[in-house]
């Protein structure tokens, strides 16, 4: 890395920062690829993985801000992507479920992404990967807990 400070190159926090404007620089770009926003990707993945849940558990689950959570379920109810339906146990909620239509943009995405991750990650075997993954998890689940 020519050009910066040693004692700053030196830093992990300074290289994260540094890799993750260009990670998020390239999520957006896929995607914009997939016509898509990563708040979509968020809800989409926790509708698939946990199934059917009210706006404020997919809230929680993808760590967005209420009105970013309606703002982007409106957008995925517009493309047909999600339904919302009364709460049975709850008539003031709604749950929200994905449609064959979100599970299809799902898998769009996630070739999008996975595109992603091999540009991002190129330089790494597959077992580094694993290994940066594991790393990052841990050190967010930690940070996450304190």
């Amino acid at each position: 890395m020519e050009g910066i400070p040693e004692r700053l190159a030196a830093k992990p926090s300074w290289l994260i920062t540094q890799l993750a404007t260009h990670a998020r620089r390239l999520s957006a770009a896929g995607h914009e690829d997939a016509r898509a926003g990563a708040y979509h990707y968020r809800i989409l993945a926790a509708l698939r993985e946990f199934g059917a849940q009210s706006q404020a558990d997919l809230g929680r689950r993808g760590n967005l801000d209420r009105s970013d959570v309606v703002a982007a379920l409106n957008e995925l109810a517009a493309s047909g992507c999600i339904e919302r339906t009364p709460d049975p146990a709850d008539r003031r909620r709604n749950l929200v479920r994905l449609t064959d239509a979100g599970v299809d943009q799902l898998h769009r995405m996630d070739r999008s992404l996975d595109r992603v991750q091999d540009e991002l990650l190129g330089p790494l075997s597959a077992d580094e990967r694993a290994t940066l993954t594991g790393l990052l998890t841990r050190l967010l689940a930690h940070h996450r807990t304190s």
